[in-house]
């Protein structure tokens, strides 16, 4: 089980697998199975993609990590992925519209997280 950062520009917490792209991030969506994923919506200047397409994936596909972060400092994006995710969501998925809180990145990076 892995931990997926989906950021353009942020530096990577320890313990996460990072995705520059949201491609990236439906690949490891695909290949693995993932216990936290943490989004970002803008992914460069370059990219058509935001983190609303993983999102958008995430629902067709109906494959679903244990918790979901939402870090994009977008409020509006911020609030519309959160929206999309919450009207779909399984119950035991965990959905929250901030950045993963110091103390989970501190068990992730001590190999201590439990979900």
């Amino acid at each position: 089980m892995i931990h997926v950062y989906l950021d353009d520009s942020r530096p990577c917490p320890q313990g996460f697998t990072l995705a520059k792209d949201a491609n990236e991030c439906i690949t490891l969506l695909q290949e693995c199975e993932v216990d936290i994923l943490s989004l970002d919506h803008d992914l460069g200047w370059m990219s058509k993609q935001t983190g609303t397409d993983v999102v958008i994936w995430l629902i067709q596909q109906r494959k679903f990590p244990r918790t979901i972060y939402i870090h994009t400092s977008s409020p509006s994006a911020c609030t519309q992925m959160y929206q999309m995710l919450y009207a779909v969501k399984p119950e035991a998925m965990a959905l929250f519209d901030h950045r993963i809180p110091d103390d989970v990145l501190l068990e992730v990076a001590r190999g201590t997280y439990s979900s």
